[in-house]
């Protein structure tokens, strides 16, 4: 592995900068903020689903420019801020709002080794949100649009001999005063919309790679043929190169490939061990690009074995199954927002430790809320063994939304005004399918939610089918349903209720609960503190959520397929989380919550009955 932390001291040393950061306080924070380095936060690999052994991590202290957005160039910078922290976060060493007047400027400086100046390198940003250009040693490389997912330049033919290189980003991003994909993101936090995130909020890192290289990797199990379905594509691959793969189990080979690079390959998986959440087995694979004896590309991944699908009970009602077995899904809805870094967790143990207390509090799936989440997210679920609801993040005309809501089947089209706008959504939708395509825990999209911006629900839940048709589809969670999709989805507050039972889609409530307590001292200070429904007192609280889940458990005997309760974390003015927005205070008895979370998907143990002797 390359020592990026030598890297990063050579850079300190040519730039000749004295480098400082401080978060900016003010707001709540969270206990891992103390343990950020700023030469390197967030250190870890981004990509753990598709590693190569060299790379470097850009991550650390940039100069930045806040400037109208009509200004072309910028010879001054304003400070310094730490990617990839959001430009608004207290992280970020900044912590100021981006107008729509306005685009922010990036520029930092890298070398990189003598032994990779022969190949091709590529500059990977895990997001940047919104509209970004990128320049390379003044050339200008490349431009992306949208704040969600991971995209890359080949910046090889622009780099200087022996020399310092420089990296300059412009962003632009109106957040709310635009249609684009935004998620909960507004310029005026209220209630359930929160603090804009702009500018660079994932992991900034560069890889060197040879001319000949595999260029995408799609991997989907089949459980019924105990195969696995491999997909490539690759760079200035020729006739007679050579694949080999293999798979291991616990770091035994189980089966193996060695012949004729070719574009999709089966392999068969002896004895499966099949992924769960009860037992999350995940297969190492490895492949290896080869013209004759040169090594070009070697690729680590890994895969799970499971199927997500429809099955009907015993009395006809369709259900939800996991590897051809019912399973009631049933978790948060989580909204992947810190106090300190808002969309970007402090540190990789903050981005687990959500995810690790949705398990622990007995849950067995997520719905992801309006955001897409870092690949080193779904890594987690992976291992961990947590199901995924991935929701699109949500664009449009809010407004028209709402509108949608009360006048029900007529089609919103005003969400979606422009057609510009409209393929923006078809291109983010797109890049995020491909982005998390090989990750066995999600298991459900999600294209809309309470029709914010919906448009065209058939052919989009068809767009969807054709790029990815292992997997179910929640066509609309909310409001205006078009009965399309696998899956009938309502929201209601406080709850608990169901859709009505149909032929062939399962009856899910996609939200519900809301439940609000404050916790004094681990609070954002804002105006208004809001949730569905508050309480004064935890006991009142657990006793009203304890209510909840036995209604709920009715539910699921006459047909209900699965639930999302609201929420995780409390987030800036919203109070209706488990947890405090900081981490720091767990509003409910855990092991009681736990108990109750599972009575709706566990079976209960077999435990054998006394036998009585009969004396008579």
């Amino acid at each position: 592995m390359f020592n990026f932390c030598f890297l990063t001291q050579v850079i300190v040393m040519v730039r000749n900068e004295e480098k400082s950061w401080l978060p900016i306080g003010g707001q709540i924070m969270t206990k891992w903020a103390e343990d950020i380095n700023p030469e390197i936060p967030l250190p870890e690999y981004p990509r753990p689903q598709y590693v190569r052994e060299d790379w470097l991590n850009l991550n650390g202290l940039w100069d930045f420019a806040i400037r109208k957005k009509k200004v072309k160039e910028v010879s001054k910078f304003d400070g310094k801020i730490l990617v990839p922290f959001p430009l608004e976060s207290a992280l970020s060493g900044v912590k100021k709002k981006l107008k729509r007047s306005q685009r922010l400027w990036y520029r930092h400086y890298f070398t990189i080794p003598e032994s990779w100046k022969r190949k091709d390198l590529l500059l990977h940003f895990g997001a940047v949100d919104w509209e970004t250009e990128v320049w390379v040693n003044g050339n200008l490389i490349g431009f992306h649009t949208g704040g969600y997912n991971p995209f890359s330049f080949e910046i090889s033919s622009f780099l200087n001999e022996g020399l310092p290189n420089e990296l300059r980003l412009a962003v632009y991003d109106p957040t709310n005063w635009s249609m684009h994909e935004r998620g909960k993101q507004t310029l005026t936090p209220n209630t359930a919309f929160y603090t804009a995130v702009s500018g660079i909020w994932q992991t900034v890192w560069l890889e060197p790679v040879n001319k000949t290289r595999f260029d995408s990797l799609r991997m989907v199990p089949d459980i019924d043929k105990k195969t696995l379905n491999i997909s490539f594509s690759g760079v200035n691959i020729l006739n007679n190169d050579k694949i080999s793969i293999s798979v291991k189990s616990k770091n035994k080979e189980i089966t193996s490939y060695d012949g004729k690079y070719q574009e999709t390959i089966e392999l068969k998986i002896p004895r499966q061990k099949l992924w769960s959440p009860d037992s999350p087995h995940l297969y190492d694979i490895t492949f290896t690009l080869k013209r004759g004896n040169i090594e070009f590309d070697n690729v680590r991944s890994y895969f799970g074995m499971r199927k997500i699908s429809l099955i009907k009970d015993k009395k006809g009602i369709p259900r939800l199954a996991l590897n051809n077995e019912q399973l009631f899904h049933f978790g948060p809805l989580d909204q992947g927002y810190w106090p300190d870094g808002l969309y970007t967790a402090p540190t990789d143990e903050a981005l687990l430790y959500d995810i690790q207390f949705t398990k622990d509090l007995g849950f067995n799936m997520i719905r992801k809320h309006l955001k897409v989440e870092p690949a080193r997210w779904y890594y987690h679920c992976d291992k961990l063994g947590v199901l995924t609801w991935q929701d699109m993040p949500s664009g449009g005309s809010i407004k028209a939304g709402i509108v949608g809501m009360f006048l029900g089947k007529i089609n919103i089209k005003i969400g979606r005004l422009f057609k510009s706008n409209r393929a923006c959504f078809y291109n983010e939708l797109e890049e995020m399918i491909e982005n998390l395509m090989n990750h066995p825990s999600v298991v459900v999209w999600v294209p809309f939610n309470e029709s914010w911006g919906q448009f065209q629900t058939k052919e989009v839940t068809e767009f969807i089918r054709s790029l990815d048709s292992s997997r179910l589809i929640n066509s609309a969670s909310g409001w205006v349903d078009k009965k399309v999709g696998d899956i009938k989805d309502i929201h209601v507050y406080p709850g608990p209720k169901m859709p009505k039972i149909e032929e062939n889609r399962v009856a899910v409530l996609g939200e519900f609960g809301g439940l609000g307590f404050s916790v004094e001292d681990h609070i954002w200070k804002t105006r208004i503190y809001w949730s569905y429904k508050k309480y004064k007192t935890k006991k009142g609280l657990f006793s009203k959520y304890t209510d909840l889940i036995k209604k709920t458990k009715v539910l699921v005997k006459q047909g209900l397929s699965a639930a999302v309760y609201t929420q995780t974390t409390d987030i800036e003015g919203e109070i209706n989380g488990f947890i405090t927005y900081d981490r720091k205070v767990i509003k409910m008895p855990m092991n009681k919550i736990t108990t109750l979370n599972k009575s709706l998907y566990k079976k209960p143990s077999l435990k054998k009955k006394k036998q009585v002797k009969n004396n008579h």
